[in-house]
């Protein structure tokens, strides 16, 4: 494994990837990146905007862009990725090249309770919908990225993992590796 360490955060939208990764950085003394926040900072425009004016197709081609450009980057980081970053344009073989990829795997009804209560209308994918609605459509997403996020070289299940467990995994992963 080349060093500086780079851990990568996957998994569905409400898995818990950047409160998860902002206390695994700060254990860590590393720096939190959060994805779709460099994203906004780039193109001076929020997410959903992004979606509403240029569509779908064209987020993924800038995510897929700025991905690339913080995975280059010399310094170690946590970052946090959107939760369908690993499913286009070949991202998740990207990630596992030049990081260590992390499947935060959190039950649908967690992900659904985070979701309503933290305004699911923010997130794009989930605006206008009701909590059944949520439900139907979490559940369509996990089919269809599953098999992407089972790609992770660490999976860490559980409605809230802990940093320890994953400190224990990595420097287990990193043995194995060297």
């Amino acid at each position: 494994m080349r060093l500086p360490l780079k851990i990568v955060l996957v998994g569905m939208p409400g898995s818990g990837k950047s409160t998860f990764g902002k206390n695994l950085a700060r254990t860590l003394n590393f720096a939190f990146v959060d994805l779709d926040h460099q994203i906004e900072i780039g193109e001076s425009m929020q997410i959903k905007e992004i979606f509403e004016k240029k569509g779908e197709g064209r987020f993924r081609e800038l995510e897929t862009n700025y991905l690339n450009k913080i995975l280059n980057q010399v310094e170690g980081f946590v970052l946090s990725t959107g939760g369908g970053t690993p499913c286009f344009n070949d991202n998740m073989n990207i990630i596992n090249k030049l990081g260590v990829s992390v499947y935060l795997d959190v039950s649908l009804e967690t992900i659904l309770h985070r979701l309503t209560r933290d305004h699911a209308n923010q997130r794009p994918m989930f605006s206008g919908l009701d909590a059944g609605e949520i439900i139907l459509k979490l559940k369509d997403l996990l089919a269809s990225r599953e098999g992407y996020y089972h790609q992770a070289k660490i999976k860490l299940s559980g409605d809230d993992p802990s940093t320890e467990l994953l400190m224990a995994k990595l420097i287990n992963f990193l043995e194995v590796e060297s």
